[in-house]
């Protein structure tokens, strides 16, 4: 009986998208635990609480997929036509149908349509009914875009989602592109207010493009909780549809040239005392930069609310063109009030219905306010970006904080009481919980994808070319349910198809590269997957190493970004010392037999100047250098797995950026790196 349960348990649990078993890191095959598969499928909905529900649970949840006539989702490559599957009980063959297809542009097509002329691909008799697979082809060209398609016939009524899209995704034209990443925060001037801000990485800019360089990259740069609670991870943000307000530059605000209260702040002697304190520390003190900012901006805010200023109306069109940032600043409002864990706010404001008593509206003013002064800087640094010929490069997360202002509005695109993570591998042999909330699989197919493409769509108006942070997830997310160590997770299926086709068709609307992050253990069909629809992956040096005397370094793929290390790497002056002999020589060979070395050698820069010239030449199209390594930092930004042990997006870069723009050494190696990737062959 218990043999005969858990192959149930195996079946309902595939019925779901959940893999029973995954092979770890040394290949060997780790069988899912039945409690781990009954908790799945409870955060899930299945109707399960013990072993002895899964034989119900079985032929109800096979029910309901006959009982769903259609897919939610219906994917259309190139200019093929649409064709839809309908699973339709046996006695509606001889019906009639009311077709209606509207067109993203606005057009509607309807039309009638009999049953018994469309081909039946099967037919199958479930607990007693007779259903019938049934095939409609629309003979209508559809320009890519998302349509919307609808049968009604007596008692049913089917309705998809058509995502007509490219084959492939939006792809450079220019051969050989360099950049040069930083996250902002790290960045500094003699201007800057303890860290880095929009306007200093409007410098980092302007320096690429004076070497020559068309990359700017950063981590992501989405709102997050800074004061109670307090997570500034970039990898951990309030919301991935608004920008983070930590990054004004206030000196540039315009209502400070009309708001005298703000500026006698700022020229306040407890003020500069403050600035002048945070801007000599190494490391940025998120709580008291942003206290200051905040003190200020509260001014500025209240000075633009109160004056009846054309500014003032500017703001006003820009809210009624963005309505959803009202809503965003009266939840940061009820949160400063109430707490930040909405689970424990009252029923109402859990399901997002806010009322005046609720928030104090200066806070909700104040926090619209900075959303659209972030945006108008973010814009500025766009227009910068585009003037200097130098491309943004953002950095799309996984997922968003769980007491975050998404996970409250969108819940229903989200599994509350699941987290993703990674399997145990062999540098955490426990495993990884991140505590990111993830996705529904079915819910958001439902919903026809409307919360991610709106996020998609906020980072593509402004990103030319945009990291996909964990790109597996597209296909499979490692979900660990709570109450669970993260080595009993299991892997839960998405519809990978849905997500190619909804990213190829935003980024060639916007005409910007997708890069997915393809690092660590990631199945070959993954990156076949990549490969089919032209998505970029990556490719890091130190992971790309063999055995193999013929091919010791593997060559960079020509839609690959190559880079020396990541942000969740130690940068290589700490990496190389590290790297186990075997390796170090093996790479040592490499770069001499090649021509990228003169001599045998392990000095850190000469090796690391080699490698960076190996990939320069590459064929590979993109080339991201890590600020960093360039004066050969042995300090890491951050390092995964650890929280108050090591200062993880915090720390300063060694120079300003008035003093790295100045030294002759990095400004050779750029053009070093330049007149590679701008040579021919």
């Amino acid at each position: 009986m218990k043999e005969y349960s858990t192959q149930q348990l195996h079946k309902l649990a595939r019925l779901y998208g959940i893999e029973t078993a995954y092979r770890d890191f040394k290949g060997k095959l780790q069988y899912a635990e039945p409690q781990s598969l009954l908790a799945t499928l409870r955060a899930l909905e299945a109707p399960v609480e013990n072993m002895a529900d899964i034989p119900d649970a079985l032929r109800q949840s096979v029910q309901e997929r006959w009982q769903k006539h259609c897919e939610p989702i219906t994917v259309v490559w190139g200019s093929n036509y649409a064709s839809i599957e309908f699973k339709l009980p046996a006695i509606y063959e001889k019906e009639t149908g009311k077709c209606h297809l509207q067109i993203e542009n606005g057009k509607t097509f309807s039309w009638e349509q009999k049953i018994f002329s469309l081909p039946v691909l099967q037919s199958i008799t479930v607990e007693g009914v007779k259903y019938i697979i049934k095939m409609l082809t629309l003979n209508i060209e559809l320009p890519y875009g998302y349509h919307s398609f609808k049968l009604v016939l007596p008692g049913i009524q089917c309705s998809t989602l058509i995502i007509a899209a490219p084959q492939n995704f939006y792809s450079l034209q220019q051969k050989h592109m360099w950049g040069i990443f930083s996250p902002v925060y790290s960045l500094y001037s003699e201007h800057s207010w303890g860290a880095g801000d929009f306007n200093d990485f409007g410098s980092f800019i302007d320096w690429i493009g004076e070497n020559g360089g068309n990359i700017a990259g950063t981590l992501p740069l989405l709102s997050t909780f800074l004061d109670k609670p307090f997570n500034p991870s970039p990898y951990s943000p309030i919301s991935r549809l608004f920008w983070n307000e930590f990054y004004l530059n206030i000196m540039e605000i315009p209502e400070l040239a009309y708001c005298p209260e703000a500026r006698e702040l700022i020229e306040s002697e407890q003020i500069q005392k403050e600035l002048n304190d945070l801007q000599n520390l190494p490391l940025v003190d998120y709580h008291r930069c942003m206290a200051i900012k905040r003190q200020v901006l509260e001014k500025l805010a209240n000075c633009c609310f109160s004056s009846n200023s054309a500014r003032k109306n500017l703001l006003h069109k820009w809210l009624e063109k963005n309505p959803m940032v009202q809503d965003y600043a009266r939840f940061r409002a009820v949160v400063e009030l109430k707490g930040a864990n909405w689970r424990n706010w009252s029923k109402s404001l859990r399901d997002g219905i806010i009322e005046r008593q609720d928030y104090n509206p200066e806070i909700e003013m104040y926090h619209i306010y900075i959303q659209w002064v972030t945006y108008e800087q973010f814009q500025k640094l766009v227009n910068k970006a585009n003037h200097n010929n130098v491309n943004l490069y953002l950095d799309f997360p996984l997922g968003v904080n769980s007491d975050g202002y998404d996970i409250w509005r969108e819940r229903d695109s989200f599994v509350l009481n699941v987290s993703s993570g990674a399997p145990p591998d062999m540098f955490f042999t426990k495993g990884q919980d991140w505590g990111v909330i993830p996705l529904h699989p079915i819910r958001i197919r439902e919903q026809g994808y409307g919360y991610y493409i709106e996020c998609l769509k906020h980072h593509l108006r402004n990103a030319s070319i945009l990291r996909m942070d964990h790109v597996m997830g597209l296909h499979r997310l490692f979900w660990i349910p709570h109450g669970l160590p993260a080595d009993q997770g299991i892997y839960v299926h998405y519809y990978p198809e849905d997500f190619y086709a909804i990213l190829s068709l935003e980024s060639n609307k916007n005409q910007a590269v997708i890069v997915g992050e393809d690092l660590g253990l990631v199945p070959d069909y993954v990156r076949k997957k990549m490969k089919y629809h032209n998505a970029y992956n990556m490719y890091v040096l130190p992971f790309e190493l063999t055995k193999d005397n013929k091919q010791m370094l593997k060559e960079p793929p020509l839609h690959s970004l190559n880079c020396m290390n990541t942000h969740d790497m130690p940068p290589f002056a700490a990496f190389w010392p590290e790297m186990n002999k075997e390796e170090r020589n093996i790479l040592i060979k490499f770069l001499y037999q090649q021509g990228w070395l003169t001599e045998y050698t392990e000095d850190t820069e000469t090796i690391f100047q080699a490698c960076l010239e190996f990939l320069a030449s590459s064929s590979s199209q993109l080339m991201l250098i890590n600020l960093e390594d360039i004066w050969l930092e042995t300090k890491p930004q951050n390092i995964p797995g650890t929280q108050d042990e090591n200062p993880n997006w915090q720390r300063k870069t060694h120079y300003s950026i008035e003093t790295f723009k100045k030294m002759p050494k990095i400004h050779n190696l750029l053009q070093k790196i330049h007149n590679s990737r701008n040579t021919e062959g």
